[in-house]
């Protein structure tokens, strides 16, 4: 369970909203979801992912996605943005 892409991509999205929203602008290249997040929080990001195509990357600790978002909260749920 690597971290390694969300912290050397360029353009992250960061949190719920802001991924649903790549994601159905069709900006995103991949999704992360933290295991230990709330099924309530994550449920609508993985329908989508599914609905589009977008590959899911499970990883097993907000507080770890969140400091590899380089936010000092956790985080439920990251998009990598896809290159311009």
């Amino acid at each position: 369970m690597s971290y390694d892409k969300v912290k050397q991509a360029r353009k992250l999205s960061i949190g719920t909203k802001q991924t649903l929203r790549m994601l159905e602008a069709g900006k995103a290249a991949e999704v992360y979801v933290a295991s230990d997040a709330d099924a309530k929080v994550t449920s609508k990001v993985i329908q989508l992912c599914q609905k589009k195509g977008v590959k899911i990357t499970y990883v097993d600790s907000k507080k770890k996605l969140g400091k590899a978002c380089g936010i000092e909260v956790s985080a439920a749920v990251a998009a990598v943005c896809k290159e311009e």
